[in-house]
């Protein structure tokens, strides 16, 4: 296996698993963050990576902010919130070479736009993943169970990028795909927390307390079935069976989890809607498609990040 020199923008939970799964398959592997105790914890002990009650420390990994690294890497892997893409992206561009490869495996839509503002298409990767991660403290991170990429370039193209990146990401047992149906696999994904995400944010339920009424599992999956019409009408083959399916799976067994939308609600941080729901309308006015329940879950949670802002600025 030949090894890759990979950075990893944004060394949250998923970030920071994927980044020590790479580094303890033996790619050379730098975290990017400006969590400063995260950071400092991981130089002072490697990163405490815990996966089905294997717990270890990685060593072999740099973890560092934007500015003190001038390492080219081959592939970057890009973690941050979607609206905080450009903003992170300006911070590194200076390592940015012109073969660097960049995947998103990020939640919502207008990713790769963001990313093409500072590489070129050919260069970008656009993926989803069903991972599960949990930053644990400063400096460790958990996950359980098993997940999976579905990965292609932007631009529909099987290059020998495309094939490098996953042969890193499955030597790492990431269980990488390279999959031209990418796109669809993506608006299911945008469809299931279009859903889930936002009803738990503005109502305070986790996923399983949908299972309640009847009632807010019927708006869970008309919500999914507005988001899958819009990408079926932009040209993308998202399936409202899988979809529907993911989402009466998640409410029976997904006992406690508090989706990151309804954690950012919590902890007063802005919240992804933008990216999903938002981006959602913005594309089905483009298209003349009518979705009256994604746009009103868009607004309620509008309504929330406003209050949390207003609160902070006191």
């Amino acid at each position: 296996m030949s090894t890759m020199e990979i950075a990893v923008l944004g060394a949250g939970a998923m970030g920071s698993m994927f980044g020590g799964r790479l580094a303890e398959a033996g790619h050379s592997v730098t975290l990017i963050d400006i969590n400063q105790p995260h950071l400092e914890a991981i130089r002072a002990n490697g990163l405490c990576v815990e996966t089905d009650g294997n717990t270890r420390a990685i060593k072999n990994i740099a973890a560092m902010r934007p500015g003190a690294t001038d390492k080219t890497p081959e592939l970057l892997l890009v973690f941050t919130k979607s609206m905080h893409t450009r903003a992170a992206l300006s911070g590194i561009e200076h390592l940015l070479g012109e073969t660097t490869a960049v995947l998103t495996l990020q939640n919502g839509l207008g990713n790769v736009e963001a990313i093409r503002d500072f590489v070129p298409l050919a260069n970008v990767l656009i993926g989803v993943t069903t991972w599960p991660a949990d930053l644990v403290g400063p400096g460790s991170v958990s996950s359980h169970g098993e997940g999976n990429i579905r990965m292609m370039s932007a631009d529909g193209e099987r290059t020998s990028k495309v094939s490098a990146v996953a042969e890193a990401l499955n030597s790492a047992g990431l269980n990488c795909q390279v999959d031209d149906n990418v796109w669809a696999a993506i608006w299911e994904k945008v469809a299931f927390n279009a859903a889930l995400n936002s009803i738990c944010a503005v109502t305070g339920t986790t996923v399983d307390q949908l299972g309640l009424l009847d009632d807010s599992k019927s708006l869970a999956l008309t919500v999914a079935a507005e988001v899958v019409s819009v990408a079926n009408a932009s040209g993308v083959s998202a399936d409202l069976n899988t979809c529907s399916t993911n989402i009466v799976h998640a409410i029976e067994q997904h006992r406690g989890h508090k989706p990151s939308m309804l954690q950012d609600v919590l902890a007063g941080r802005k919240t992804e809607i933008e990216g999903i729901n938002g981006a959602v309308v913005d594309v089905a006015r483009t298209l003349n498609v009518s979705v009256p329940h994604t746009e009103t879950l868009a607004k309620l949670v509008r309504l929330i990040d406003a209050r949390n802002a207003s609160a902070v600025a006191k």
